[in-house]
């Protein structure tokens, strides 16, 4: 959606960035499939420790992380004390209204573990769902607001499953920071207050208009405190009683009663609720040079989209190239456009639908993806997928989704070099803006492909089904040297741009040398099967000219990315946060 604000000059903003200053920046021809927008830029340093370390998109969850590994916590009690603060102090991005994807690493077992908290649509959810009544897609507002876009959320189940296994402190005691945050309230930071400020729904209905706003509809100011008695008390239950607090009972019912009574009514159930379960999956890995990278596989198409774009880029000496040049944008972008081919049309959730996964990310079918890049030339028009089977068995028709998640990612690494990367969404900024005890629900179902066909009746993968999961990006990855030693652990935000994101930042550590925080404060850039989209602001606009000589369409735009890093050295561990939010590295 557009988003308009008070602009400062370009020239002053760019000053103000070099010098560190928190400012509010221009926007340049920004996208309308942009997720959460951006609020200002503080450039950052890497951190560096020795035992273990947290870094997420919120100072106060990445303290309350790393206080529960100074404890004895493993990586898994960290993350789910995370969720839980971030929750509270991040409800536009994340929450236990909404989903997640964890990648964790083992580092007695040396296994690499998966594991699906990803919304499930309710058991009367039908393919013509945000079709209007003459047939043709809702407006995307449309379809977001209420309660149809709403899914089972499935963090709460995924966490508790993950800390049966791994979990070390009970698990009642990494609800206590969040609990306490909540009890005594904590400060309206710069962005949320940005983002509430551009926040168009969210005053429209209580009890979100009285804990965000003030009385004459202007968002609450930065630095004012917010108290949240509700959302406290239901982490208690949770503490107390486990996931079942949340999917039976009276939290279940007020979640139900409030997607059932709000102004465009759903039709989750509290049988939907009570039947939701978190899934392992097999994680999805593959080469890129001498390093073995890992991620999640379907129903995200983020992981598979990933480990494309890494293997067509290893035909190229990347590391021979500057990563603000024309040559590597040119390649970078290109090695995109033919992986967004092929997520568009084969990926979505393989509960329901053969999705050729070993196919896809085969080095021989890569390499064939790989000879379409010309060094000198960009493909001209819109690339068409590929055929990683050689046959016709999955003539599917192409998804052309609208996807906004509102995201957030953290990466933990405690000191028995156990490690997990987590990405974790509501969907939208502020989800479907329904609030139901002190917490968002979010508006997953949006990443269902409106249409369940194509215009020349082909059926999309990505369609709207009974108790589906909709396709996501999320890319959370962790990547190993070739002695299988874990290097790098990685994720980020930034809606279906994730997946440039997080292999723009692996690309930045393993070719160019950089370290956590250098490589994700490289400016955006990446291409999506379209246009060559450039961040807005940076030094990279300059290469416009350049690239369009190549054939590039070229688009300016915010890209507000959410990456987290930590690469694991002999010297220790080593931290980034994305300029572009909030974040902190904490640790010891």
């Amino acid at each position: 959606m557009v988003i308009s604000r008070r602009r400062l000059g370009l020239r002053s903003c760019l000053l103000a960035l070099a010098l560190g200053s928190i400012v509010w920046c221009p926007l340049i021809g920004l996208a309308q499939d942009a997720p959460e927008a951006g609020s200002s830029r503080v450039e950052r340093k890497a951190v560096r420790t020795q035992k273990y370390m947290v870094a997420a998109a919120n100072p106060i969850a990445a303290a309350v992380g790393s206080d529960i590994l100074r404890r004895g916590g493993s990586a898994i009690d960290a993350a789910i004390a995370v969720q839980m603060t971030l929750g509270l102090v991040e409800p536009q991005s994340s929450g236990i209204g909404g989903g997640a994807f964890l990648v964790y690493y083992d580092a007695k077992t040396k296994k690499i573990r998966t594991f699906d908290g990803r919304e499930t649509a309710p058991a009367t959810a039908q393919p013509n769902r945000f079709l209007a009544q003459d047939g043709k897609p809702l407006k995307f507002e449309d379809a977001i607001l209420g309660g149809k876009s709403v899914g089972v959320p499935g963090v709460v189940r995924m966490l508790e499953q993950v800390h049966k296994q791994y979990g070390k402190l009970r698990w009642s005691q990494l609800f206590q920071p969040a609990i306490q945050q909540a009890t005594t309230g904590f400060a309206i930071s710069p962005r949320l207050h940005t983002l509430l400020n551009q926040e168009k729904f969210l005053s429209r209905s209580e009890p979100a208009r009285s804990y965000f706003y003030q009385p004459d509809g202007t968002p609450k100011p930065i630095g004012a405190k917010l108290v949240n008695q509700q959302y406290a008390e239901v982490l208690r239950q949770i503490a107390t009683r486990g996931a079942g607090a949340f999917y039976k009972g009276k939290i279940a019912q007020d979640i139900v009663n409030t997607v059932k009574n709000a102004s465009v009514p759903g039709d989750l159930t509290t049988t939907d609720l009570a039947r939701y379960n978190s899934v392992e999956r097999p994680p999805v890995c593959g080469m890129y040079r001498v390093y073995k990278v890992c991620s999640m596989g379907p129903p995200t198409s983020g992981g598979i989209t990933v480990l494309q774009i890494l293997g067509m880029l290893q035909k190229f000496n990347l590391a021979s190239l500057k990563p603000d040049s024309v040559e590597a944008i040119h390649l970078f972008a290109e090695a995109g456009r033919f992986a967004y081919a092929d997520r568009g049309l084969y990926i979505a959730d393989s509960d329901f639908i053969k999705v050729p996964t070993k196919e896809l990310i085969n080095p021989k079918y890569i390499a064939t993806r790989a000879a379409l890049i010309n060094p000198n030339r960009a493909f001209v028009g819109e690339a068409k997928p590929g055929n990683p089977l050689s046959t016709q068995a999955f003539n599917w028709g192409a998804d052309n989704s609208v996807e906004l998640p509102s995201t957030s990612h953290f990466s933990i690494v405690d000191s028995n070099g156990n490690a997990v990367s987590m990405t974790t969404s509501i969907e939208t900024a502020f989800g479907s803006r329904l609030m139901v005890r002190g917490f968002l629900l979010n508006n997953q179902l949006t990443d269902f492909s409106f249409s369940p066909t194509t215009p020349d009746g082909k059926l999309i993968a990505n369609r709207v089904q009974p108790r589906k999961r909709p396709r996501s990006s999320m890319a959370p990855t962790m990547v190993f040297d070739r002695n299988g030693k874990l290097v790098m652990v990685v994720g980020s935000a930034g809606g279906p741009l994730i997946i440039n994101y997080v292999a723009k930042a692996i690309v930045g550590v393993l070719d160019w040398k950089l370290d956590a925080q250098q490589a994700l404060s490289l400016p955006n850039f990446g291409n999506r099967n379209g246009a060559t989209e450039l961040e807005a602001n940076t030094s990279i606009v300059n290469l416009k000219p350049q690239l369009e000589a190549l054939g590039h369409t070229v688009t300016v735009r915010e890209q507000t990315s959410g990456s987290q890093a930590i690469v694991i050295t002999n010297q220790g561990l080593i931290g980034g946060v994305d300029p572009r939010r909030e974040g902190k590295a904490v640790g010891n």
